[in-house]
């Protein structure tokens, strides 16, 4: 019994003096994700399990990322082999609805322009130093999606996952803080004053079964290597269209996303260690994924002023800003913005348009991105 007592003793004397001001630092930045999630609810069902996980792999002596901790098998078998965030997508796609797209379907350019952001900090991310990798995994936070920050970071630069994943996941939730200032900037008064009719294109229930259908074939052709990003939510997508699997749709959506991001959101914790965490390359990946995002919002926005030249008038170049993929927000601000100057305005469902083509256009801006790779023989 004594001897017991005094090998506790030990083992507590042990964890206390192994606990350098590093690994403090790291448990607080935990807590301060469990903050923004619990008090403030940025991104709840990420930033909590996140935090617990970095203060988790933090702790002196535990060991959860060795060779035989419990942290290092669920990284292993879920992030190391990309199928956590794969199995993520499955469920989006399971939750998205591409009607208002499919109504509004030149919108869908808006999906695309959204995109430009993610390339010009790709440039920005090489001529700063970053090598060619690790500034893919930079640029794609630009997408304001986190499954797909995610997979090209666990893909192309694992030991960034935990920077990326957190930048990504926290300007998503800022979202309505980045965007107006931008959108106010770039636009005049008249321009989001303008009120945009009601859709006047029906959609059929087979087109919106061939939609993911048709996305998956072109998408893959164009970048093959990244047929599993737009395949699983395409195939999500097509569960929740066809109308004929709603057990796997629920699931999709409910159970398996759950769990999942339950796990995924440990294992981007895990990679939290306060010796690869504290870096200044950590400090410029928040930098520049800041800069991701307003570039995208700034091009969106800028094309859709284009877009209101070219039909006379009659889009508000608002929606532009709805082009990047944090769905459903960033629609929900250009909403928001454009009732500020007229009463009359309802944009939401153009601008969930945009937003739509923005999940669609961050993903194949990925798969391209890993398609170049390939073909340069670097991945």
């Amino acid at each position: 019994m004594e001897s017991a007592l005094v090998s506790g003793f030990q083992g507590l004397t042990s964890g206390i003096t192994n606990l350098g001001v590093d690994q403090v630092i790291m448990i607080l930045i935990g807590s301060a994700l469990l903050y923004l999630g619990i008090k403030k609810g940025y991104e709840p069902l990420l930033l909590v399990p996140i935090g617990f996980g970095a203060i988790l792999v933090n702790i002196p002596l535990a060991d959860l990322m060795g060779e035989e901790g419990f942290l290092r098998f669920f990284y292993d078998i879920g992030v190391r082999t990309e199928i956590f965030p794969l199995l993520i997508f499955v469920g989006i796609g399971a939750m998205t609805d591409f009607q208002p797209l499919l109504e509004n379907p030149k919108i869908i350019l808006l999906g695309a322009a959204g995109q430009f952001g993610i390339f010009l900090t790709l440039l920005l991310a090489l001529a700063v130093g970053f090598d060619k990798l690790d500034a893919v995994a930079v640029a794609i936070i630009g997408a304001c999606d986190g499954p797909t920050a995610i997979y090209v970071s666990a893909k192309f630069a694992p030991h960034m996952l935990g920077a990326v994943s957190v930048a990504a996941y926290s300007y998503m939730s800022l979202v309505p803080l980045i965007q107006p200032p931008i959108m106010r900037l770039l636009t005049t008064d008249r321009e989001r004053k303008i009120v945009m009719g009601a859709a006047k294109q029906p959609v059929s229930r087979a087109t919106k079964v061939l939609f993911p259908i048709v996305v998956t074939v072109f998408a893959s052709i164009l970048a093959p290597k990244g047929a599993p990003l737009i395949g699983t939510v395409m195939l999500g997508n097509l569960m929740k269209e066809s109308g004929v699997v709603d057990r796997l749709k629920r699931a999709s959506e409910n159970e398996i996303a759950n769990i999942v991001t339950l796990l995924l959101g440990l294992c981007i914790g895990a990679t939290m260690e306060a010796d690869k965490f504290l870096r200044a390359q950590t400090l410029m990946v928040l930098a520049l994924g800041f800069v991701a995002i307003c570039l995208d919002t700034v091009v969106g926005v800028l094309f859709g002023k284009l877009m209101c030249v070219l039909s006379g008038g009659k889009i508000n170049p608002l929606i532009g800003a709805a082009g990047i993929s944090a769905f459903p927000m960033s629609a929900r601000v250009v909403q928001v913005e454009g009732q500020k100057y007229n009463k009359k305005n309802y944009l939401l469902m153009y601008a969930m348009s945009a937003n739509a083509g923005g999940q669609i256009g961050s993903v194949i801006a990925a798969a391209i991105m890993l398609s170049v790779l390939a073909g340069m023989g670097i991945v």
